[in-house]
């Protein structure tokens, strides 16, 4: 199973449900669920850094056996084990990368499957949740700095093994120097702690403004060409330059905050290393320590700087996994508006028939229904008749004579489609976009395309169907990403499918080729056009027209009226 797990082949629903209770308890449960990569680089950054902090002893030894005068086989049996040590430390650092790059891998690739899950179950209403530069920023910033969290787990848990053997070899050595160790090191990493709550708040202060300036940065390439046709690029080209001056403070504030912690490192381990220097030297001239020992002394110290330095680096990086974890938490919290009913029931087989008994709306299984309905309503009526408990009763709105309420979520995102202006085009081939990975056969693309009037867009593309689309279409005319969407729709050949004003942005003579092709093609299955173009209307098997009208208690509802 562990194999499996995160194997690329795997779908992500195999990856089991995060803990979202809080930052520590997600970072956590990603060291739990798949614990040997990380297991095995404190394995190794122990082998790694154990050697390094062994060898000034082994010197020290070294030199003390040359002062005695005793022969040169002392000499060369210290020598040669200086040059193990020095081997094992190269084979294990080789391996630490491997393990540290494997653990890192690990966590970028779950926390992006359980984000893309996330995002998926939410579909259409995380808009209306959470930042869209927010979503954006956890996908890279902080699913980055979990990945730099678990990457130097092993050479931390090395470092603090590497402190522990030199303080205990110190001791055996000079009591009186390995108290020093003792003291002095877990005082240098404690004089880190104060500077970590204000960099992690720093950084949470910077993270937001960044989450900003991306949903601007998002909402002006959206939008250019809108603004440059009202003259509305400098406004928004200014409030865009002061947001990102901002986040350009943001960063210094932080900066500033993580420059102290770096110096910190340098200077906390290096007032340790001359103390023990310093009383080293007199245990010496005092004739307490030899020489060789001094020696040793001085190497241990000076090498205690690196699980020093190792620590404070550890304790910066995890000060940002947290604020990371903590925003992604906040994603993965967010609860989609349609939950699966306890006991679901099943839709019957074939055309869907529609109906809502508050609005008065019906469309009959198979046949096409027109329902007119003021523009600034269109997308909360879809709403309505599309997502359980978006408005009315909990049984108002029926789909083949079960409550919408009542069926299970991933029911009907198969038998229910709905496509609007809300719709956008991903960057890949035009192939890839439109099929979205569906088994249909060339020839049902064929007759979506013909039906929505788009193969002639796709024939103006170099190279067709693998031509390569940017994010949005933004090289296509309004009226050529909407065909697109439009056969994108079609070729799913859903159940029912609801469109909203599918031909707002084409001419005439391209919306009554539509509209007859359409209706052709959908013959047999059930398809509601939410609009008020009176060709839509002529072509229609039934006709609701939506007129606004006070409802008890002074709101509006729309009233059905069929024709």
């Amino acid at each position: 199973m562990t194999n499996r797990l995160f194997d690329a082949s795997v779908a992500p629903a195999a990856v089991p449900e995060a803990e979202a209770g809080g930052p520590w308890a997600y970072l956590w449960w990603l060291a739990r669920i798949r614990p040997w990569p990380l297991v095995l680089a404190a394995v190794l950054g122990a082998l790694w850094m154990v050697p390094l902090a062994l060898i000034p002893l082994v010197l020290g030894r070294a030199i003390d056996e040359a002062g005695q005068d005793t022969g040169q086989a002392g000499i060369y049996l210290w020598s040669l084990l200086a040059l193990g040590l020095g081997v094992l430390q190269a084979l294990a650092g080789a391996g630490l990368i491997q393990a540290a790059v494997g653990a890192e891998a690990h966590a970028l690739s779950v926390t992006h499957r359980v984000l893309m899950r996330q995002v998926v179950r939410l579909g259409a209403t995380l808009r209306g949740k959470a930042r869209s530069g927010d979503v954006a920023a956890s996908a890279t910033a902080d699913v980055e700095s979990i990945g730099n969290a678990f990457e130097v787990v092993g050479r931390t848990i090395g470092a603090v093994v590497a402190a522990v053997v030199v303080a205990v070899a110190l001791t055996l050595t000079s009591p009186v120097l390995g108290l020093a160790v003792l003291i002095g090191v877990p005082a240098a990493v404690l004089g880190i702690g104060p500077l970590l709550r204000p960099l992690q708040e720093r950084d949470e202060a910077q993270r937001e403004q960044m989450g900003i300036a991306t949903s601007q940065a998002g909402d002006i390439v959206a939008g250019l060409r809108i603004l440059r046709g009202i003259g509305g690029e400098a406004g928004f080209a200014e409030r865009f330059r002061r947001t990102s001056q901002q986040v350009r403070r943001a960063g210094e504030s932080a900066g500033r905050m993580e420059a102290w912690l770096q110096a910190a490192g340098v200077f906390l381990p290096g007032l340790v290393t001359v103390g023990i220097v310093w009383l080293g030297a007199r245990l010496a001239l005092n004739g307490t320590i030899t020489a060789g020992e001094l020696v040793a002394f001085y190497g241990a110290s000076a090498f205690l700087t690196l699980p020093v330095s190792t620590a404070t680096e550890a304790a910066e990086t995890l000060s940002l996994a947290k604020v990371a974890a903590g925003r992604i938490c906040n994603l993965l919290r967010l609860a989609p508006d349609t939950v699966r009913p306890a006991h679901p029931t099943a839709l019957p087989a074939g055309a869907l028939a529609l109906a809502d008994s508050d609005t008065g709306i019906t469309a009959a299984a198979g046949r096409l229904t027109v329902v007119t309905v003021p523009a600034d309503r269109m997308g909360e009526l879809a709403d309505r008749l599309t997502r359980p408990g978006a408005g009315g009763g909990p049984s108002a709105v029926r789909l083949g004579g079960v409550p919408l309420d009542r069926v299970d979520p991933e029911e009907l995102a198969t038998r229910l489609l709905r496509s609007g202006p809300a719709d956008i085009l991903f960057s890949g081939t035009v192939r890839e976009e439109l099929t979205a990975g569906s088994a249909r056969s060339r020839e049902a693309l064929d007759r979506a395309l013909f039906a929505a009037d788009a193969a002639d867009v796709v024939d103006g593309l170099p190279g067709g169907l693998d031509a390569w689309l940017d994010e949005g279409g933004r090289a296509l005319s309004g009226g050529q990403r909407q065909r697109l969407v439009l056969a994108r729709a079609l070729f799913a050949a859903p159940d029912l499918l609801m469109l909203e004003d599918p031909t707002a942005s084409v001419d005439a003579h391209t919306e009554a080729r539509i509209v007859d092709r359409v209706a052709t093609l959908r013959a047999g299955r059930t398809t509601v056009v939410l609009t008020d173009s009176p060709l839509w209307r002529a072509a229609a098997d039934h006709v609701v027209r939506l007129d606004a009208e006070p409802a008890p208690g002074g709101t509006d509802r729309p009233a059905g009226v069929p024709s």
